[in-house]
């Protein structure tokens, strides 16, 4: 019997590979990388880092509440860019997110590309302290 429970998000849009949105080991809940696709349409959101960088982190925050948590209790975050050159735009709208909170680890990866024409995709690592 697995001690792994698998977390299906209704506010988050539905994969797009075989995958679930996050899985809990433990107490640590380890969220799928998300793409800045509209959960309604499923397509992808906005033309620029900006806009993307805020579908992907709704995205998120939508497998979050799903698990009963929030930004707070992310302790790690890995950021995949097609283009270096929108890392300060990116980190601009990142760092919003995260107002407040102390900001989780993080590793920004710059990659060739990513599906369907994606600019960013994020992956968090929470941690359930209760």
């Amino acid at each position: 019997m697995s001690n792994i429970t698998h977390i299906s998000a209704k506010g988050a849009p539905k994969p797009i590979a075989p995958f679930s949105h996050a899985c809990e080991a433990g107490r640590f809940v380890f969220l799928t990388g998300q793409m800045p696709i509209d959960p309604q349409t499923n397509t992808i959101i906005g033309d620029d880092i900006e806009d993307q960088t805020v579908a992907v982190l709704n995205n998120l925050v939508a497998v979050l509440n799903q698990a009963k948590l929030g930004l707070q209790n992310v302790v790690s975050a890995r950021a995949f860019l097609t283009d270096m050159t929108d890392y300060e735009n990116f980190n601009r709208v990142y760092e919003t997110y995260f107002h407040g909170y102390e900001l989780p680890a993080r590793t920004c990866i710059g990659v060739v590309a990513l599906a369907l024409g994606a600019k960013v995709e994020i992956d968090f690592i929470a941690y359930r302290a209760d």
